[in-house]
């Protein structure tokens, strides 16, 4: 049976089945190959999108600027302070109006409440950029980077989550390598592993598709055979300065490192959502170097610019990704 997603959100992976990911990544794949042939693509020739941001993004951004004007469509970006959305005017009533100009909206911004208010009165296909629990685009772009280091089959392939494995980066990672039946690791403070009911409902999804799921304080065991090890930013988007400080001391035995892939399968690659405080060439690097002398935050440079990073594959892998998404939900029904 062909998968069609045509007028569906796309709020977490949850929604979606093992096949329908699956489908995903095969177009993202695609669309991939398009774009690097110079194969033009504009399936979705004059549809109009909106990118809603209470968070700013660099990836997300221009993932969704870009995917959006090699589909064809026209493209209206609406930052932090151009919008009345929970201000002036609620979720509901911006849904209603922005789904009648537009053909698709993305959201990038806090709690997944709103991006789940905002498809439910819309009425046309919703993205989530992210939110304070999931970050779905990522994943899909996770997936397809390790897709194109070890290819399709990625059963009994293991991937560790280092640092805090309760963010949404970590949460997201669990749901899809659940649903696709990977190995996952949370390697963290036992304070920072995931939610009991997530972990639940993942185990569930584990069960039918083989994947095992560990939660693990212990740096070794967690970088053990891993074939990923992926981390990110230790405190997000958002959070207030004075977490810096007791967040570090929490952290630190979780900083990527050299070491820890001495232990990892011997293919193992490095990966990470950016951005990422791995030198202090970022003026919060620089005040983080000031204040605690830490030149590096969640993973060594020496790793973050190695061979096995796979960092700015990743990055470019949402561009696809997220055209995929797009044009999946948009295009019309077969």
């Amino acid at each position: 049976m062909s998968v069609n997603l045509s007028g569906r959100s796309f709020l977490k992976l949850l929604d979606f089945t093992p096949e329908e990911i699956e489908y995903l990544l095969d177009l993202s794949a695609e669309l991939k190959r398009k774009k690097h042939a110079g194969e033009p693509h504009r399936y979705l020739e004059g549809k109009n999108i909106v990118l809603l941001f209470e968070k700013t993004s660099t990836r997300t951004r221009c993932s969704f600027e870009v995917g959006g004007h090699d589909l064809g469509m026209n493209v209206t970006y609406l930052d932090p302070g151009s919008s009345q959305m929970g201000k002036k005017e609620s979720i509901e009533d911006t849904a209603r109006v922005l789904g009648r100009m537009f053909d698709g909206i993305e959201y990038r911004g806090f709690a997944q409440e709103r991006v789940e208010t905002l498809a439910k009165y819309a009425g046309v296909p919703v993205w989530n950029g992210l939110t304070t629990e999931f970050h779905p685009t990522q994943m899909i772009a996770d997936i397809l980077t390790m897709r194109e280091e070890f290819g399709r089959d990625l059963h009994g392939r293991k991937l560790t989550f280092m640092g805090d494995a309760r963010n949404n980066v970590a949460n997201s990672l669990m749901v899809v390598c659940a649903k696709l039946g990977i190995d996952f690791c949370a390697c963290g403070p036992k304070e920072n592993m995931p939610e009991e009911g997530l972990v639940a409902t993942c185990e569930k999804i584990a069960a039918e598709t083989g994947a095992h799921l560990t939660f693990t304080p212990d740096v070794a065991e967690g970088a053990k055979d891993a074939s990923v090890i992926y981390t990110d930013i230790w405190v997000s988007m958002g959070e207030p300065d004075e977490l810096w400080g007791k967040r570090i001391e929490l952290m630190r035995p979780y900083q990527v490192n050299e070491k820890m892939f001495e232990v990892a399968a011997p293919d193992a690659i490095f990966m990470h959502c950016l951005p990422s405080f791995h030198d202090r060439k970022t003026t919060i690097g620089e005040k983080i170097f000031e204040k605690y002398g830490l030149p590096e935050l969640e993973v060594t440079n020496d790793v973050f610019e190695g061979p096995r990073s796979r960092v700015f594959d990743e990055a470019e892998n949402r561009m696809h990704t997220i055209k995929a998404v797009m044009y999946a939900t948009l295009k019309d029904p077969e």
